[in-house]
């Protein structure tokens, strides 16, 4: 399985930029679909973006489609998450997730989890 920790959260105004940084543990990390979910208080568990192995397929939410970016490093192992535009509504704790059997907007489908970073927005 692939060990992964965010980074880069934190407290913006709207209209700002953020960059979230996912860094994996694992060997066959380029093997594995990434993705960014995020949870807001009181709310279930959101797919964001997702990124497949090579980094040539990416797909995102509607909310944040054309505001948010998402890269990858295999070399690096590290998974980022390119936000601007940044809205109140964007507010939650940040998730990266891994799965083996690729690209999937259903959170319970995907096997490895990060702690999570808090992305707060101020209006």
């Amino acid at each position: 399985q692939v060990q992964l920790v965010e980074s880069g959260g934190g407290l913006v105004q709207a209209g700002g930029s953020l960059r979230l940084s996912c860094a994996a543990s694992g060997r066959t990390f380029s093997s594995y679909a990434m993705g960014w979910f995020r949870q807001a208080p009181g709310k279930e568990r959101e797919f964001v973006s997702v990124i497949i192995w090579s980094g040539g397929n990416t797909a995102y939410a509607d909310s944040v489609k054309g505001r948010f970016t998402i890269s990858r490093d295999n070399a690096k192992n590290m998974v980022y998450l390119q936000m601007n535009s940044l809205k109140p509504e964007d507010t939650a704790v940040y998730y990266c997730a891994a799965r083996r059997a690729g690209r999937s907007g259903d959170p319970s489908l995907w096997d490895s989890w990060g702690p999570g970073t808090q992305v707060t927005v101020s209006s």
